[in-house]
């Protein structure tokens, strides 16, 4: 096959995918032409005020600058009845891999984990490694999951076949086109027994390595040591997170695991959060003292592995009762289900948290623990008006989005799923053209 062929045959492999100017990938403007003022809404602030009844919004440049009743539109500006409908921040969609994975079985498309030592089994811990670098705001999968309410998200950079039970960072994204990612970077750490395999098969040389890593960050083992682990840059990235309060996302599911995380943060001082969790609600008041919120995946009530044998449905709940922060996120597919995170917290409510706690974990409680609550998850004066209107509960799996705007504009609800589903969804033709959707081409009978 020669050179133009080839290049014939990716382009239309490529069309077939849904990977050209139909997909919505492109950046929303920053700079909004008008004032929108949201009139009569059921308002979820996720703040201070809480929960107002036929309140209104306004938002100019972008920005919400007012929250009450009776608000008076500016000349010009676009006026939205909302029909007391909710009306709630853009949601959190958990830790996922969106920008960074286009098709999980295409792996030039992902690019999440660092490889280096894989096929050596030579230990190769790189912290400085960062996949925001990677991440892709074109990515088909920003209009799917923006158009359902889901309005941000954290890149996580994930262990996998690495070498490392330090993954890397990650960073909070908006997903309104911008390449960017918001406020400071987050390190990801997997530890227990589905990171032994990156520690010499025992999870309890993982706080030997952790502790090793400290010492080399504080030069007790020198860099040119025969066993020293990191690089001078992967130095200087940790002591960010050991001197500068950098949050620190730890995949960890076991009590006991958990317990011993508590001992060395508070050893080291380092600011922790978990993801995962099963067994959290074991340790909730630990967790609760030491201020580490919990990501967790409400649905996870099944012992997947011996790390989870006391996961149960009921874990955000006991976790809220002793006061830990929660927030969620899925395990398993969560950058092409993204938008299942509020079936998450649904469930989360079903099985006793409270909905208010429910929708925190949606939007402040994420927002705070990422370092990005003075710009996102709530609905207040000076933040960003990326906003999301409602038909119902947000919270039930019946309702959608009916409107999302970023930075105070209303985008086109449409994705490459959309225009799949509308394109397939046309009328049946005379049986001239097969009887087949329009979607296809004419069948000539002769062929």
């Amino acid at each position: 096959m020669n050179g133009f062929a080839m290049k014939a045959l990716a382009a239309a492999t490529l069309a077939l995918l849904g990977f050209g100017a139909s997909a919505q990938g492109m950046p929303l403007s920053s700079a909004p032409s008008s004032s929108v003022l949201i009139r009569n809404a059921t308002v979820h602030t996720a703040g201070a005020q809480g929960t107002l009844q036929n309140a209104d919004v306004l938002i100019s440049d972008g920005v919400v600058r007012q929250v009450g009743s009776g608000l008076v539109a500016p000349a010009g500006a676009q006026v939205v009845d909302a029909q007391n409908r909710p009306l709630t921040p853009t949601l959190f969609g958990g830790i996922t891999e969106i920008g960074l994975e286009e098709i999980s079985g295409e792996r030039s498309t992902v690019d999440v984990t660092l490889a280096l030592g894989a096929e050596t089994k030579q230990m190769t811990v790189r912290p400085e490694f960062d996949v925001t670098l990677a991440y892709n705001p074109a990515s088909t999968l920003v209009p799917v999951t923006r158009i359902e309410g889901i309005g941000w998200t954290v890149l996580g950079a994930g262990t996998g076949s690495g070498g490392s039970i330090i993954g890397g960072q990650g960073g909070v994204v908006r997903l309104d086109g911008s390449l960017d990612p918001v406020g400071e970077r987050v390190l990801f750490v997997d530890l227990g027994g589905r990171a032994a395999g990156l520690s010499g098969n025992s999870r309890a040389a993982q706080w030997m390595i952790l502790d090793q890593l400290i010492d080399e960050v504080r030069g007790r083992i020198g860099a040119d040591a025969n066993a020293a682990l990191l690089t001078p840059a992967g130095r200087r990235t940790l002591a960010r997170y050991l001197d500068d309060g950098g949050r620190v996302m730890v995949g960890v599911h076991r009590a006991s695991d958990i317990r011993q995380l508590l001992r060395w943060a508070e050893r080291h001082d380092v600011r922790i959060a978990i993801a995962g969790g099963a067994e959290a609600w074991k340790v909730a008041s630990e967790l609760a003292a030491a201020d580490v919120p919990v990501f967790v995946d409400p649905l996870g009530n099944l012992p997947g592995d011996f790390d989870q044998i006391g996961a149960t449905m009921e874990n955000a709940a006991r976790l809220d009762a002793a006061g830990v922060e929660v927030s969620f996120s899925q395990s398993g597919d969560a950058s092409h289900n993204a938008r299942k995170v509020r079936q998450l917290a649904g469930n989360a409510v079903a099985a006793g948290l409270p909905w208010a706690a429910g929708l925190a974990g949606l939007t402040t409680v994420p927002a705070e623990a990422l370092g990005v609550g003075d710009r996102l998850g709530r609905i207040a004066p000076g933040l960003r008006a990326d906003l999301v209107l409602w038909s119902g509960d947000p919270l039930e799996v019946n309702s959608v989005a009916t409107q999302v705007w970023m930075n105070g504009q209303p985008i086109q609800m449409r994705s490459r799923q959309t225009e799949l589903r509308d394109r397939y969804l046309r009328p049946r033709v005379p049986a001239e053209n097969g009887g087949l959707p329009l979607a296809y081409p004419a069948v000539d009978a002769r062929k």
